[in-house]
């Protein structure tokens, strides 16, 4: 309960009260982005430092390899489950499951802050784990989308256009979802951190840890400006598809959770993973998507993953988690 009535998690409900009474209420876009690099370069930091006092260990290993084996897996049973669910095609199916199986930064980052203050921190080095899942799972997302399919369908010149443009500014594979921008600045803040340990840190931790929280608290409420705007701006999410991407949530959460414990690490870092498990892409994956199938409509996962996956376990879904976690602790 605790967890639930944190200022972060009421900002975020303050945030989807205000656009679905029709607020005018807004961050001014250029804020929201310095917000979100702000957050991405203290959270690298802090899990460097973290892991610096702490050195490398078996948990480290055990902790990196559940991660991929997760962010591996996970993308199969959203596939079948938006295929038979949802009754979506084999393509928009494999898209979805791209995001389901990867995973979200911001929902990352405030569980981390939620398991805080219940006193279940997790290890600094679950940074890298969050890392080392994002990519894995939008490739076998991809594959999924591309089985069975023995002969590309003709693109339509819209299609074309818009893939030979997106070539153009320099894209040219979906592994560019591993130099995706929050995965560099958390993994080059986290580096930063690990190499400068505490004494490098403190000169500038009352910047990344003394406003950290308020800072939140604000991306918060414009995620959940942004989330509510745009799900009642869809027009393809059918009662199925919502659902089913509140089924997968919790499942996922739970064998997160369940192979967190299962590898021996301590309830805060088993938390996390679970937390990971649970959350959605929506900032690679779409990224990712869009390029390696331009024929899929990408405003469908991205509604889902952003309008209901995210709002569900920011306000559900990591109470529900971390409840379990305590009761297992």
């Amino acid at each position: 309960m605790d967890a639930l009535l944190s200022p972060m998690i009421l900002f975020f409900a303050l945030g989807s009260f205000a656009a679905l009474i029709r607020s005018d209420l807004a961050i001014p876009e250029t804020i929201s982005k310095a917000v979100a690099l702000y957050l991405m370069a203290a959270i690298g930091l802090k899990g460097g430092v973290e892991l610096a006092q702490s050195g490398f260990s078996g948990e480290l290993v055990a902790a990196g390899l559940a991660g991929l084996l997760l962010s591996l897996l996970l993308p199969f049973p959203a596939f079948f489950l938006f295929r038979w669910l949802g009754r979506l095609k084999r393509m928009e199916a494999g898209a979805i499951a791209a995001h389901y199986g990867s995973v979200s930064v911001v929902t990352f980052v405030t569980g981390i802050e939620m398991l805080k203050a219940v006193g279940l921190a997790a290890d600094g080095y679950m940074v890298a784990v969050m890392a080392l899942m994002e990519a894995p799972a939008i490739l076998v997302g991809l594959w999924l989308a591309r089985a069975g399919r023995h002969q590309a369908p003709q693109q339509a010149p819209q299609q074309a256009e818009a893939k030979a443009a997106t070539q153009a500014k320099g894209g040219h594979s979906p592994l560019e979802a591993f130099t995706n921008g929050s995965v560099v600045l958390l993994m080059g803040s986290f580096g930063i951190g690990l190499m400068v340990g505490k004494e490098g840190f403190a000169p500038v931790a009352p910047l990344f840890e003394g406003g950290f929280k308020g800072m939140l608290c604000l991306f918060l409420l414009d995620m959940g400006l942004t989330a509510s705007r745009q799900l009642l701006a869809a027009r393809s999410l059918t009662p199925a598809l919502v659902a089913s991407a509140l089924v997968i949530a919790p499942i996922n959460g739970l064998l997160g959770v369940s192979l967190g414990f299962l590898v021996g690490l301590a309830p805060g870092s088993a938390a996390a993973l679970g937390i990971l498990a649970g959350s959605a892409s929506y900032i690679a994956a779409p990224a990712a998507i869009r390029l390696a199938l331009p024929e899929v409509n990408v405003g469908l996962p991205l509604t889902m993953s952003l309008a209901v996956t995210f709002p569900f376990n920011i306000l559900f879904g990591i109470p529900a988690l971390i409840t379990l976690v305590q009761w297992l602790a």
